[in-house]
């Protein structure tokens, strides 16, 4: 580092509930320096310590062991995830409170570009609100160094987009916790990652993280094998499923690719559905959800002009657009919540529908993770399968043993992820998600992604996260604000894509007139050759999968009764063993199959 840090922590280490969070006697201590200049992303599983570490660097809360440094005069400023606004009557009132308040009119300034009005009473302020007063708050102050946590949560893309250019320009030092990773990718230059108990720091910004991790992942594994480290491996089962999962999901966007194909051979070049299907009885026949020239208004605004859309069973819509462009409603009148002013929607009589939003809240903290899921038992209803709350919980990448742990111990993230691992083991064949991605880690990002991708269903997700749309859904309805609903076939970036095509001069008049726009050329086929085992691996997986599957739905079976472990405990033994060597057989055949797919289909 040219010049001296700002601030730094050397050797420090930090108890927490009678365990070391990080720093410990077996654990290596954490040194960390902050330059005049880092942008920094702070990366780690919820519960890893990351807003403690806030705290620490702040000087909130004391170190078990460690040295803090802090250069003179530098200002260290906190916009938090969840600030307390209690006994302030206005936002304003709130911002100007504490020992070093902003000016007012510095408050104000910020406040006008982000569009809030800081008179508003706290009391009964939206999450929006509160978070667009905070950035005022926080910015206004005139930081070296700011920290923010989940800084885009409750912001329309509008105002993401304005912190953007404002951190872009801005000549101090940020260190960032975020879920939004097209927000990292974009700002970001070093990244610092919490990990079991210990901190890595990388001079790549958030764009090579996963590659960094992957890498770090596999120099473990095999360190562990060449150790015979049998306990280090169960311990480590969420590090180990990582890179397979990111495979297999290799897999899953290669299928939303083709099914955006598929949905984009619907679209006509107005935006409304058309029939391309094979037969229009065909095309009816799956669909579970049909708007015809559906609009609302509120007094003199339009909210949605007349717009129609069939959303086929499958689906995966993602809904997008700035607060108060009509997202909610009309999200609502395509559930049937909400009627339209005019035109009509008609619902599948055969819909149930699980709705997945911002309830968080409403899990209460003095019950357990046993009661939310299973009610005080043992065992819980999967999509119509019975199964052990603790194999429940693993799939959802908690540690089985907080089982009986209190859901108020939890912190922001594993609440959002408990409510996700309750509402997904519900039945149902339609999905409602308002903006399902606020507190999660990244790796529950990807299990969530994951999910969707695998549901059977149908998806409506309202979200503002870009890079978890593209990621995530078939079909965009993009609102602009003015009442138009854009039908796009793909994510947030098509979306953005023929906005700006849309804005954009035609260079070629005649083109334009005529519909035509020449196509580029598709790159050559990329010529493979594979071994003769290669090729068997090839043809012959997808068989095994297959079986290996259908052991796996035979041993889960068994195990759902209840009886069979007090009856016969030894049983209960072989199978949950035979079970788990089903699935590694399993993940490994998918991702050895999955390799070889890319190889021969390109």
């Amino acid at each position: 580092m040219a010049q001296p840090p700002i601030l730094s922590w050397e050797g420090l280490g930090l108890q927490q509930g009678g365990r070391w969070l990080f720093g410990g006697p077996d654990q290596d201590p954490i040194d960390l320096h902050i330059g005049a200049r880092d942008r920094l992303a702070l990366i780690g599983r919820n519960g890893a310590g990351k807003t403690t570490l806030f705290r620490l660097i702040e000087d909130r809360i004391e170190a078990d062991r460690g040295l803090r440094k802090v250069k003179p005069g530098t200002r260290i400023v906190v916009l938090e995830q969840e600030p307390d606004l209690s006994g302030h009557a206005t936002l304003m009132d709130w911002a100007l409170a504490g020992e070093n308040p902003p000016e007012e009119h510095e408050v104000e300034a910020i406040a006008g570009q982000l569009g809030i009005a800081m008179a508003t009473p706290t009391k009964g302020a939206s999450g929006g609100e509160k978070r667009r007063a905070a950035i005022a708050r926080a910015l206004a102050q005139d930081p070296d160094l700011l920290l923010m946590d989940e800084p885009t949560n409750h912001l329309d893309l509008a105002a993401i987009d304005w912190l953007e250019g404002w951190l872009d320009r801005y000549k101090g030092a940020f260190v960032v916790i975020s879920h939004d990773r097209t927000f990292l990718k974009r700002l970001t230059r070093a990244t610092l990652w919490l990990d079991r108990g210990t901190m890595r720091r990388k001079e790549v910004g958030f764009g090579g993280y996963e590659a960094w991790e992957e890498q770090v992942y596999a120099e473990e594994a095999r360190a562990a094998e060449k150790l015979d480290a049998k306990l280090k491996l169960e311990a480590h089962w969420l590090e180990r499923g990582v890179t397979a999962r990111r495979k297999r999901n290799q897999g899953r966007l290669e299928k939303l690719h083709q099914m955006r194909a598929q949905r984009a051979s619907m679209i006509s070049g107005g935006g409304t559905a058309k029939l391309k299907l094979a037969t229009e009885e065909d095309f009816k026949s799956k669909s579970v959800i049909v708007a015809d020239a559906i609009a609302k208004t509120y007094g003199d605004r339009t909210v949605i002009k007349p717009f129609s859309l069939r959303i086929q069973r499958g689906d995966r819509i993602g809904i997008v657009g700035s607060n108060g462009a009509g997202k909610t409603t009309l999200l609502k009148m395509l559930t049937g919540e909400l009627a339209p002013d005019t035109g009509s929607v008609d619902i599948s009589n055969k819909l149930t529908g699980v709705m997945i939003d911002q309830q968080r809240a409403l899990l209460s903290p003095d019950k357990t993770v046993r009661q939310v899921l299973a009610e005080g038992g043992d065992w819980i209803d999967v999509q119509g399968h019975r199964k052990h709350v603790q194999a429940h919980l693993k799939d959802f990448l908690f540690d089985p043993k907080i089982v009986d742990t209190k859901v108020g111990i939890l912190s922001g993230g594993e609440r959002s992820r408990l409510l996700l691992a309750r509402e997904f083991a519900k039945a149902s064949n339609l999905l409602v998600l308002d903006e399902p991605t606020n507190d999660l880690d990244l790796e529950t990002l990807d299990l969530l992604q994951e999910v969707i991708a695998d549901y059977e269903g149908t998806v409506l997700l309202v979200s503002h996260d870009r890079d978890f749309l593209d990621r995530t859904v078939t079909l965009t309805l993009g609102l602009d604000g003015s009442g138009k609903v854009d039908i796009v076939a793909g994510g947030y970036e098509d979306w953005e894509r023929k906005r700006t095509e849309s804005a954009a001069p035609s260079r070629n008049p005649a083109s334009k007139a005529s519909g035509a726009s020449p196509a580029p050329a598709p790159p050559p086929p990329r010529s493979t050759k594979l071994s003769y085992k290669d090729q068997r691996d090839y043809e012959l997986l997808p068989a095994r999968i297959e079986e290996l599957e259908a052991a796996i739905a035979k041993g889960e079976t068994i195990l759902a009764d209840p009886q069979l472990y007090t009856t016969d405990p030894q049983k209960f033994a072989t199978i949950s063993k035979g079970l788990e060597n089903a699935r590694a057989e399993k993940d490994a055949a998918e991702e050895r199959w999955l390799e070889l797919a890319e190889l021969i289909e390109g």
